[in-house]
C-alpha cells in the first residue's frame, strides 16, 4: 500500500529495469502446472498434449465449462474459446454482452476478437444490437478478407449471416446503474444544447458504484488435444464511455495473441494502456525470447507502470499466458484479478500475483 512517500522514487526503487532483470529470476509462478514447478525455463520441456483452458476473473470458472466439454472430446480449440465466452455473454453482468453497462448515450455497444493456431483472426467492434460478438467475429474470420468490421457494417454483416438484430433494451440492472449515473455526473445528452463546453467529459469512471474496476472482460485461451492454441475475448468495454471508444479487446496483438510455436496471452483491464505497449503480443514475444509466461506477463505490466508512473495507482491490467509447453502465467498491476484455469485433473480459480500489494 503506497502511503506518505513519494510515488516516483518508490517506482524508481521498486520497478527500475537495472533490477527488474534480476528481480525476475527471483519471480515465483504461484502456480503449478503438470508437475512443472513455478519459474521453470521452457527450454527441453515437451510440447503439452493438452487439453488446457483458461480465462480471466472468476466467470471464467463458468465460461470454461462448455469449453471444456469441447475440448475433452478432442475438439478444436477454437471452437472451445468460442462456445465459452459465449456463455458469458448470454449472462447478465456488467462488463460482457447486451445485458451490460450501456455507453454513456444509453447504447450497449460491444468489441470481440478471435485467432486460431494458424494467425486467422477476427474481430468486431461498436456493434449493437447482436447477442455473440465473438461468433460475428469468427464469421469475419471465416468469410471476409478482413480482420475487423466495426459498427453499422458489422452488424449488417452479422445480419447478413442470419443473426438476430436484437431489441434495442437495457437490463434492468444496466438501467438502474445508467440512471444512477447520469445522476451523479450530470451528464447531457448530446441532442441537447452543451453551450461551450469543450472538455468533452464526463468520461467513464475509473471504478463502478460497486468498487470493482469498470473494464472487465472475458478473455479465454486453450489448447487442445492436438497442441494447438486459440483465444477469444469479448466485452462490453468501460461502462458509461464516450460514444464511439473501442478498447484493446477487438485488437489483435493488444487484447490477445496466439503465435502457436510460443504460445497465446489474453489481456483484461483498462484497454488504452494495453494498446500502448501491444499487450498481448508483446508477452508472447517475450516468452519466444526465453522467458516463462509469469515472467513475460510481469514484464510488460512493468512496461505500463514505467509509462504510468503514478498514474498506475488508478488503473488495473492484467495478463493471462499459455506457453505451446502448457506453462501458465498471469499478472496484474492491482491486486484482485483471478482467473480461471482446467485441466483433466482440476479445476479452480487462480489468485494472481500482482505489483503492488
Amino acid at each position: 500500500m503506497l502511503k506518505s512517500f513519494n510515488i516516483y522514487s518508490y517506482l524508481d526503487i521498486m520497478f527500475n529495469r537495472r533490477n527488474f532483470l534480476s528481480k525476475m529470476g527471483m519471480l515465483t509462478a504461484g502456480l503449478t502446472v503438470h508437475g512443472i514447478s513455478k519459474g521453470l525455463s521452457q527450454q527441453k520441456r515437451p510440447k503439452s498434449k493438452g487439453p488446457i483452458v483458461l480465462s480471466t476473473w472468476d466467470a471464467g470458472l463458468e465460461a470454461n465449462v462448455p469449453a471444456w466439454a469441447i475440448l475433452e472430446k478432442g475438439g478444436l480449440a477454437l471452437d472451445a474459446v468460442e462456445q465459452g465466452v459465449r456463455h458469458t455473454e448470454d449472462s447478465i453482468n456488467c462488463c460482457v454482452g447486451l445485458g451490460a453497462n450501456p455507453d454513456r448515450d444509453g447504447h450497449v455497444t460491444l468489441d470481440a476478437s478471435i485467432m486460431d493456431h494458424n494467425y486467422n483472426c477476427g474481430a468486431v467492434a461498436f456493434l449493437e444490437r447482436i447477442k455473440h460478438p465473438v461468433s460475428v467475429a469468427r464469421r469475419v474470420m471465416e468469410k471476409t478478407p478482413h480482420v475487423m468490421l466495426v459498427g453499422e457494417g458489422a452488424q449488417q454483416f452479422a445480419i447478413a449471416e442470419g443473426f438476430t438484430l436484437e431489441p434495442e433494451k437495457l437490463s434492468t440492472a444496466a438501467q438502474a446503474a445508467y440512471s444512477n449515473w447520469l445522476q451523479q455526473s450530470q451528464y447531457k445528452s448530446p441532442s441537447i444544447n452543451r453551450g461551450n463546453q469543450h472538455d468533452h467529459g464526463p468520461f467513464a469512471p475509473t471504478r463502478l458504484q460497486n468498487g470493482e474496476w469498470n473494464h472487465d472482460t472475458i478473455g479465454m485461451l486453450a489448447m487442445d488435444l492436438h497442441g494447438n492454441l486459440s483465444a477469444s475475448c469479448t466485452t462490453s468495454g468501460a461502462g458509461f464511455k464516450m460514444r464511439g471508444r473501442v478498447g484493446d479487446s477487438p485488437i489483435i496483438g493488444a487484447g490477445l495473441f496466439v503465435d502457436n510455436s510460443v504460445g497465446a496471452c489474453v489481456a483484461t483491464g483498462q484497454g488504452e494502456d494495453v494498446i500502448r505497449v501491444a499487450g498481448a503480443s508483446t508477452v508472447v514475444e517475450l516468452i519466444r525470447q526465453g522467458r516463462t509466461p509469469q515472467q513475460a506477463c510481469a514484464e510488460v505490466i512493468q512496461r505500463i507502470i514505467d509509462i504510468k508512473k503514478e498514474r498506475s495507482k488508478d488503473i488495473q491490467v492484467a495478463f493471462i499466458a499459455l506457453s505451446i509447453q502448457g506453462g501458465v502465467g498471469s499478472f496484474a498491476i492491482h491486486p484482485g484479478f483471478s482467473f480461471a484455469y482446467k485441466d483433466a485433473q482440476r479445476s479452480e480459480l487462480v489468485k494472481a500475483q500482482s505489483w503492488f500489494k
